[in-house]
């Protein structure tokens, strides 16, 4: 079992899942447990400049052992997993030469992954499968990017044989829910440029990405026993479901691929008296994004014309901006790692993101950087999985790209 394999098994362990509601960097403490345990890992190993601050952010830097001057590198991966499943109690399990047939996660539960229902499980037939029990998700959005990384820099730093500049590592919180790059101190980081190893599938390397908004919106009503109710209840689940019939039935990540945006209602609450639905809104171009925000808040104005002033009171908050904008001058880095992955065996597929990484809203803030592939499939649910192979070729692909900066 590579040591790649054993760091993933051990990380997704930590229970680490983020929680939109806390107002806490970290929003979960758990985050920073494993912070804790990752900042020692990376003092073990040899870098310097190890830390981790108050809201969980995690650096350190492998020198460089070079006797010239050469960019200066940086990988990060994010450390909690999504809200939209749970995380707690993770328990791996392992497919050995994978055979192409569904696979059975839970028996006793009756969970079946299939391959009718993800055909890209006979990609990997003959290959070593990580999967869950069948009653929570993996954790392979982000762990195994935190596995890959770590792995990468200790393999260097065991190997001072091997010329390198220098290498930046940050394992940062809650990127799931928006904001893993609230507290990220580029200028502390001190790479030049980045890249993110938050990707999917093995050869997936991306530069585009939604931008991307939250929004919540309250529904009041007034409550009165249902016998005496005509003409003085108002009930806030109906105002609320109301509301969301009126968003476009197609524009749905069910429904939508490729380029095109949607509005995603991740959760509803309530009773007659209050209800709520938060939603993520998603579009590649600014024009359309800024129209779907609009459209919520002239939906919003409508509902309290009609229902009266207060009814309905929206948050909505932008989350991250297409990194389209800001890596294109730099995208000689872009093709530093598509020639890695060449050079490592890897084809590399070069398409947008539809969501966000940390590097969407570092490239904003000064540190372009691209996203590449971790290795996992099907992430925030049951049917997560990652193929130990692409592992341990994300692992190539970053040991390739400090290879390639070297000899710049």
């Amino acid at each position: 079992m590579s040591t790649v394999v054993d760091k993933f098994l051990k990380y997704v362990k930590f229970d680490t899942e983020s929680d939109t509601e806390t107002g806490l960097t970290p929003s979960t403490p758990g985050q920073m447990v494993l912070a804790k345990e990752l900042a020692k890992e990376l003092e073990e190993i040899g870098l310097e400049n190890v830390s981790l601050d108050e809201n969980g952010y995690v650096m350190g830097v492998l020198p460089s052992n070079l006797d010239k001057e050469v960019p200066k590198v940086g990988f990060v991966a994010h450390m909690d997993t999504s809200p939209d499943f749970s995380g707690k109690n993770v328990t791996p399990q392992i497919v050995e030469n994978y055979d192409g047939s569904d696979i059975v996660l839970n028996k006793g539960e009756d969970i079946v992954m299939k391959v009718a229902d993800f055909p890209e499980l006979s990609n990997y037939k003959g290959q070593t499968l990580i999967t869950t029990d069948g009653t929570t998700l993996l954790g392979a959005d982000d762990k195994a990017g935190v596995a890959e990384i770590i792995t990468a820099v200790e393999f260097l730093a065991k190997n001072p044989e091997i010329k390198h500049g220098a290498v930046h590592v940050g394992f940062t919180p809650d990127e799931e829910i928006g904001k893993g790059a609230d507290f990220f101190d580029v200028k502390k980081f001190g790479a030049d440029f980045a890249y993110t190893l938050d990707g999917g599938e093995i050869g997936e390397l991306q530069y585009e990405n939604f931008n991307a908004a939250y929004a919540k919106i309250t529904f009041k009503g007034r409550n009165v026993h249902p016998g005496m109710a005509k003409d003085k209840m108002i009930n806030s689940m109906t105002i609320a479901n109301e509301f969301a019939a009126r968003l476009p039935k197609d524009e749905v990540p069910e429904k939508t691929e490729g380029y095109q945006g949607f509005y995603h209602l991740i959760a509803m609450n309530g009773g007659v008296e209050s209800s709520s639905l938060q939603y993520i809104i998603r579009d590649f171009d600014m024009t359309n994004y800024e129209a779907r925000k609009k459209f919520i808040e002239d939906l919003c104005a409508e509902y309290n014309a009609k229902y009266g002033e207060g009814s309905v009171k929206l948050e909505m908050t932008n989350q991250y901006y297409n990194m389209r904008e800001k890596v294109e001058p730099v995208k000689y880095i872009v093709d530093i790692a598509e020639e890695a992955m060449k050079e490592v065996g890897v084809s590399p597929m070069v398409i947008p993101i539809r969501g966000g990484t940390d590097g969407s809203r570092l490239s904003y803030m000064g540190l372009p950087c691209p996203n590449i592939f971790a290795g996992g499939h099907n992430f925030h649910g049951r049917f997560e999985y990652v193929p130990v192979q692409s592992m341990e070729k994300a692992v190539d692909v970053i040991l390739k790209i400090v290879d390639l900066i070297a000899k710049r």
